[in-house]
């Protein structure tokens, strides 16, 4: 059975909540991505079970999309592919190393998945990525474009070249931070593809290995239009449109499954302790 067999873009879409256009252009593209992005949360309890997520869509179709489940970037963007794909885009699959926190971008192997999307009828491509789990994730794709300032959903991006030695250019991503007043850099890539067996392999050592930092604790997050959530550990912090960070931490299990399904809209799986 094919991957797109296996997906339905239908009950996908309704999950989402988006009910707006199908042709394939710039509208529905950010339509669709920004609809994704602020519906369907950011997880790692699966890894912290010890276990890689399935990347194949039929199980990502009964997690994510009929299940109180999220994900992490190899699953929010295989689905968001298919469908993009089904939609009628061009889609491309990358991977970048995360710079957010590393001393040099080489520091970090390339384990993070975004995509690169074409628009029928227009030059532009396009950067989509609605698995990022940090506040300054994309909520709508940007352009493919060096130099340009991007907003969507309240948040500053853009795209700067970084020194390289390889054939291929090499960018950052960066978000703005409104309370530090300065740019910070997300993730550096290029703009080769990847392919599915490649993402099953980072996909099986960023889920499974001891030096993975989603194998040790639980990590969520859930982006509205009115905050950003997000649970680390057990540190509960909160981000408001504003601009207001608030936090606490968490130290009753039973307050802490409350607050993962009540707060960030995810059934934890029987048998797992948030707190340890």
């Amino acid at each position: 059975m094919s991957d797109f067999e296996q997906f339905d873009l239908d009950a996908y879409l309704d999950r989402i909540g988006w009910w707006g256009g199908r042709r394939a252009g710039l509208e529905t593209l950010r339509g669709v991505h920004l609809a994704h992005a602020l519906s369907l949360p950011f997880e790692n309890l699966d890894a912290v079970s010890g276990r890689a997520p399935s990347l194949a869509p039929a199980d990502l179709m009964a997690k994510m999309v009929h299940g109180r489940r999220g994900g992490y970037c190899y699953e929010h963007n295989t689905l968001l592919r298919l469908a993009l794909q089904g939609l009628g885009f061009g889609v491309t699959p990358l991977a970048g190393r995360v710079v957010l926190g590393a001393e040099t971008p080489e520091s970090r192997p390339r384990t993070h998945a975004m995509l690169r999307v074409s628009v029928p009828g227009e030059e532009l491509t396009y950067l989509a990525d609605v698995g990022f789990g940090a506040e300054g994730a994309l909520l709508v794709p940007v352009p493919l474009v060096t130099g340009e300032e991007s907003e969507g959903g309240g948040r500053r991006h853009r795209l700067v070249p970084l020194p390289h030695e390889g054939p291929l250019e090499l960018w950052e991503l960066q978000a703005y931070d409104r309370r530090a007043r300065e740019w910070v850099g997300q993730y550096a890539f290029t703009l080769e593809p990847f392919a599915a067996p490649d993402f099953e392999v980072f996909n099986w050592f960023v889920g499974t290995s001891p030096r993975s930092p989603f194998t040790r604790r639980p990590y969520l997050q859930r982006t509205t239009a009115e905050r950003h959530l997000s649970l680390d550990g057990a540190r509960l912090t909160e981000t408001r449109a504003d601009g207001t960070v608030t936090g606490r931490t968490l130290t009753d299990e039973a307050e802490a499954r409350r607050v993962a399904q009540e707060e960030f809209g995810i059934a934890v799986p029987e048998g797992l302790a948030l707190l340890g």
